[in-house]
């Protein structure tokens, strides 16, 4: 049974490593959470070791560069895994053909940044949809606009056999009050009408095992760490811990705010009718990370 708890620091002696979601848990993609930030840099003086673990569909410096900017600081985290780099290195392995069709907004093309870490990356050529070899994709060209706009697009896709390749599992994010449509709902529609998907982000292994390549590369925790994961996704985060078979704290006051009837705490029948139409059973849960 989920525990609610009120602070990080209530279990955080149990663990030796958290794996923590940047959008909805540290910032809400306008500012940080103090309280967030002060939780993660407390436990870091206790000796844990904090990797973000984040969907977002670019490599790690871009990340790096834009969470300094909504205020959180290099002391809150020891290393970044994205989902963006875990795609990146298949696209660059061939997985999705030599030429493909790009679909995201501008500030995504660092996607296509030189990948080094590989001895003989493929070349990458973004081409029209006609000419393509497989799908890239990092997010809509419009993130406030329906997704079912590119059916028409997929479906000639889809009777060419490319495979589309996910950036960003996550179906939909709250910046400030605006919810925005996330790389994860075209990917999905494409599946929907026969598609292949290939998802790189939460709750898939690829961005846990670069997770833990990068934990092992702090040199701050053994061969076998205690780790705990912490997010707002049910479908992705909660997910997915629960899948890699680790520990879990659930924060109601992200994408499930109304479900759980959140303010500062989730209300506690909610928050069970809610996990219980999901079936998914967090270690824990909070309202926000503290």
């Amino acid at each position: 049974m989920t525990r609610i708890i009120q602070t990080f620091a209530e279990i955080s002696g149990d663990y030796d490593a958290a794996f923590v979601d940047l959008w909805g848990c540290m910032h809400n993609g306008l500012h940080a959470f103090p309280a967030a930030v002060a939780a993660m840099q407390a436990f870091r003086q206790r000796g844990g070791t904090v990797v973000l673990v984040t969907n977002a569909p670019r490599p790690r410096g871009p990340v790096e560069a834009q969470i300094a900017k909504l205020g959180i600081p290099t002391d809150a985290w020891d290393a970044i895994a994205t989902s963006g780099d875990s795609a990146r290195a298949a696209m660059f392995e061939g997985m999705v053909g030599h030429k493909v069709w790009f679909i995201g907004e501008d500030h995504d093309q660092s996607f296509f940044s030189p990948l080094h870490l590989l001895e003989n990356p493929v070349e990458i050529t973004q081409v029209p949809l006609d000419e393509a070899e497989g799908i890239v994709c990092c997010g809509p060209f419009d993130p406030f606009a329906d997704p079912g706009l590119y059916r028409a697009d997929f479906e000639k896709a889809q009777a060419r056999g490319l495979k589309l390749l996910c950036a960003n599992p996550d179906i939909v994010v709250d910046r400030g009050e605006a919810r925005e449509w996330c790389a994860g709902a075209l990917a999905q529609l494409y599946s929907e009408i026969g598609g292949e998907s290939l998802y790189f982000g939460k709750p898939h292994p690829p961005i846990y095992d670069l997770a833990r390549r990068r934990l092992a590369r702090t040199g701050r925790v053994g061969e076998t760490p205690r780790i705990i994961c912490i997010g707002d996704g049910i479908r992705t985060d909660i997910l997915g811990a629960a899948t890699e078979g680790l520990d879990s704290i659930f924060i109601t006051g992200g994408l499930a705010v109304e479900e759980t009837r959140t303010t500062d705490q989730p209300d506690a029948d909610a928050l069970a009718a809610y996990l219980a139409v999901e079936r998914q059973e967090p270690t824990y849960a909070i309202g926000y990370l503290r």
